[in-house]
């Protein structure tokens, strides 16, 4: 079958025209086929995790699987490349979207736009890869909500009925979506406020919107200030918490440090002119390291403080860019080798409003990429976490919501659609498919346990060739 067109090409054909297209996808693909979950040949989960070991900060590697070790559920956070690993060998649809690349559940939360706006939407795009398949993130969102039902001591029916709601949700949506203009569909946002009516729990309601409400008071302001630092003779610093926040030791190897202010120059020189205006307000006071979420540990992660002359503050993230896990399943464009670039150009693509400080630097000394952010701010960022652990199946369908969005606004949502159809084979398919992964994921979490090393910390045997999953 020709490759469907799925963007400029597509253009040219209507939305029906390009519904039937997506129908036609499924000779392709039967939407049945998704419920396999067939893991790869020579599979095994501990020697794909640490592939990329040798490009991470070794001191930092136990917390890494200390974190992953916690739970199947955190294990699966951490464990995209696996993912990616075992649906790189599942046929392609064809219908192609900027991918986020790790739809974990909580990879997506609530933040402040650029107009002051509080929106729900995807907040982790360090796997970001264009020209990818829609069902690699469907299928890893599924996963993710599974492991998590399961993990807080749901049945396998509650978690595969919470996985398929979560597919009908994003099915439902675009199909939706499809009928809108591309205009419609780029301005489309999920607003917490009108998001949060769907909690059925009173108390829990009033609760987040309380958080809100206290967040809108002073949105321009960074609440991570004082909390991550402190001011001695009137110069501020980054407190030392280790071993998650820390300054960079005296004398240490090249390999654990940056030189600061020629990265965060370059930062600069990469932002668009009325930003670079802004940005100039602000003299960089200190820079420490700070270890954050699961899959990032051991990767360059720091904060970086900055002042205005009146003493406003502003902490900035710097994050090191890798190589995408989706290049497993699809090739990144021809000669682009700035992975921080890859980053923030896919969070732009995928978000419905981005950060005004998000660009890409990077280190020429030690060739690392990164790219750079605000730093979230911390009352909004405990709304999603806190309707994920108390209302689950309102947070997967709000997940399933936004990532139809997303895809809609970088793929072909008529396609897409006509794909998926307006029946439930689909969803069934990947809520199957769900509840497979999700055992997947428990054996590769307890090969992972087995694994490590009490005295180090680190895994130090994989499982004997040919092992195939449970």
């Amino acid at each position: 079958m020709t490759e469907p067109p799925n963007t400029a090409a597509g253009a040219r054909a209507t939305r029906q025209e390009r519904y039937v297209l997506g129908r036609k996808l499924r000779q392709r693909v039967a939407r049945e086929s998704h419920a396999q979950c067939p893991p790869a040949e020579s599979r095994d989960p501990i020697a794909i995790l640490t592939e990329t070991d040798g490009a991470r900060l070794s001191e930092l590697l136990p917390i890494r699987y200390q974190r992953m070790a916690k739970s199947p559920f955190t294990f699966l956070r951490g464990a995209a490349a696996v993912m990616a690993h075992d649906l790189s060998g599942q046929a392609s649809i064809g219908a192609h979207v900027q991918a986020c690349g790790d739809c974990h559940l909580l990879n997506f939360g609530v933040f402040n736009t650029p107009e002051s706006q509080i929106l729900f939407d995807i907040n982790d795009f360090d796997e970001t890869l264009p020209g990818v398949d829609f069902a690699v993130d469907v299928k890893r969102l599924a996963a993710s909500v599974a492991v998590a039902a399961r993990d807080a001591g749901g049945s396998d029916r509650k978690a595969k009925s919470l996985a398929r709601a979560a597919v009908e949700s994003y099915r439902e949506f675009i199909l939706e979506l499809a009928a809108k203009s591309p205009l419609q569909i780029w301005h489309t946002r999920m607003e917490i406020d009108r998001e949060l009516e769907l909690v059925g729990d009173d108390k829990l309601r009033g609760k987040l919107r309380s958080t809100i409400v206290k967040a809108k008071k002073d949105l321009d302001a960074d609440d991570n200030f004082p909390h991550l630092a402190a001011s001695k003779n009137g110069i501020a610093s980054i407190e030392n918490r280790p071993p998650l926040i820390y300054h960079f030791p005296a004398g240490a190897d090249k390999d654990q440090t940056i030189k600061a202010r020629t990265v965060f120059s370059i930062y600069r020189h990469s932002l668009l002119p009325e930003r670079r205006a802004l940005a100039e307000h602000y003299d960089l006071r200190d820079v420490a390291m700070k270890v954050v979420g699961v899959g990032s540990v051991g990767t360059f992660c720091a904060i970086g403080l900055f002042m205005s002359a009146d003493s406003e503050p502003l902490f900035l993230q710097v994050k090191q860019a890798l190589p995408s896990v989706l290049e497993k399943i699809a090739a990144p464009p021809a000669g682009w080798v700035n992975q921080g670039s890859r980053v923030a150009d896919g969070q732009r693509a995928l978000q419905a409003a981005s950060d005004i400080f998000l660009s890409w630097t990077l280190d020429e000394k030690t060739n690392r990429f990164f790219y750079v952010r605000q730093l979230k701010n911390r009352r909004l960022g405990s709304i999603g976490e806190i309707i994920e652990a108390k209302a689950l199946d309102v947070y997967a369908n709000l997940c399933g919501r936004t990532l139809a969005r997303a895809h809609a606004r970088t793929g072909d949502p008529a396609l897409i659609a006509g794909y998926m159809g307006k029946s439930a084979v689909f969803d069934d398919a990947i809520a199957a498919f769900a509840m497979a992964y999700a055992k997947q994921t428990d054996y590769d979490h307890a090969c992972l346990v087995a694994a490590l090393d009490p005295r180090t910390g680190l895994p130090t045997r994989t499982l004997e060739r040919g092992a195939q999953g449970h």
